[in-house]
């Protein structure tokens, strides 16, 4: 993406633009940026489509799958084929919900610098297969590119750390970052509730999610409205699911 094709996109739509100009490099089908903080501490920055952020959030259920082994290990990790094989092996719930998506194969690309993995660029495509020598050029390319973006726009948005970093932040920083507070919101809502540890909270709620065919976010987003609830019980969430008063 130019200069000029920045200039011409509006700030609200600029993740969007970023995870489309990958997909247009590459032989994929879509694209998503997912910003890690700690294993509880995740946000979709942006995804080129619907399937990509469900996707991302898929995985952010699970607490599985390319993207959170990219994340463990530094390392990309690229499954080009959940149909079958080894990598179907490898991630068997996630590969269903994957195949059930229509992904065939994900490519996931860490983000960061100097050993320090803020993140992951993750593509797919919707037949199996690899990418090639050159392909996986260009996506380290582009995966480099992504973390120059993100790392310039955390620096401008939150300089020392001293306050609240309203100035200089782009709109669609902030957006990306409350795309997920509802998440830390219920994990701490449940963590006081239960008496949990937040990496336990937040199991509580991937397990509900998935239980129930949702992702992280929907349930977490009904949780901190107080729609529903999660009983003390850690045996069968479906049934230890409560209205909220």
């Amino acid at each position: 993406m130019s200069a000029d094709d920045r200039a011409g996109v509006e700030p609200g739509r600029m993740p969007e633009a970023l995870c489309r100009a990958c997909v247009e490099l590459l032989p994929v089908d879509g694209a998503s940026v997912c910003i890690a903080g700690g294993p509880s501490v995740r946000a979709t920055w942006c995804a080129s489509d619907r399937t990509a952020a469900r996707l991302a959030e898929t995985q952010y259920t699970l607490g599985d799958g390319p993207c959170q082994c990219a994340l463990d290990g530094a390392a990309a990790v690229l499954a080009a084929d959940l149909t079958q094989g080894p990598d179907a092996r490898r991630w068997p719930v996630f590969a269903a919900e994957a195949v059930g998506l229509g992904v065939r194969a994900v490519f996931s690309l860490p983000l960061g610098a100097d050993g320090t993995t803020i993140g992951t660029l993750d593509l797919y495509r919707a037949r199996p297969g690899g990418l090639s020598e050159s392909d996986l050029r260009i996506a380290l390319w582009t995966r480099d590119a992504v973390t120059f973006a993100i790392t310039t726009a955390l620096q401008s948005g939150h300089g020392t750390g001293e306050g609240p970093a309203e100035e200089g932040v782009a709109p669609w920083v902030r957006a990306s970052e409350a795309g997920h507070g509802e998440v830390h919101q219920a994990v701490g809502m449940v963590m006081v509730q239960l008496d949990l540890s937040p990496e336990q909270a937040l199991d509580r709620i991937r397990a509900a999610a998935f239980a129930e065919g949702r992702t992280v976010s929907e349930l977490a987003r009904d949780i901190v409205l107080r729609r529903v609830g999660l009983g003390p019980e850690p045996g069968d969430d479906r049934e230890t699911r409560k209205s909220a008063p």
